[in-house]
């Protein structure tokens, strides 16, 4: 749980430092209000923590790549949905796999889109959501995605 603070609290950080060091005194008005950010230029999001399952075991090596399958599709389709803004795995083994972060006014509606998800209905991952107020150019993360990632072939 304190790892979970910690990477919490430098996450914040650090969105807030590449938030000011990128300011150059230009306000937009028009992004702004696009972004939903508030006077500060920052916003509310709902950050799911994804940890492994307790029934990861009872699974088979093609099981489990089926599940991961289902998931990074469930994946793509929240983004398209607009509701998830940023995804990621962590390096590592550990037990803290990756983390979502979600454009939703709840801690509800965010259990709803992450029960969406085939690995947390099989048990080989569980989330923990935490409201998350940071700034609202995080928005912008799946626009410029798009254009570094490279075409499939």
């Amino acid at each position: 749980m304190m790892k979970t603070l910690f990477l919490f609290v430098l996450f914040s950080l650090l969105i807030g430092v590449f938030t000011a060091l990128g300011q150059d005194g230009i306000y937009d008005p028009d992004l702004a209000a696009k972004l939903k950010a508030d006077d500060i230029g920052m916003k509310k999001y709902v950050m799911a923590f994804l940890y492994s399952g307790d029934r990861v075991a009872e699974y088979s090596k093609e099981e489990r790549a089926e599940i991961q399958k289902g998931h990074m599709a469930n994946i793509s389709k929240l983004a398209d949905m607009g509701k998830l803004i940023l995804a990621g795995p962590f390096f590592g083994t550990e037990s803290m796999r990756g983390i979502f972060i979600f454009d939703v006014e709840t801690k509800e509606e965010a259990e709803e889109l992450t029960n969406t998800d085939p690995a947390v209905k099989a048990g080989v991952l569980k989330m923990e959501l935490r409201e998350w107020y940071g700034s609202a150019a995080v928005m912008m993360v799946p626009e410029i995605h798009a254009k570094l990632q490279k075409p499939k072939n």
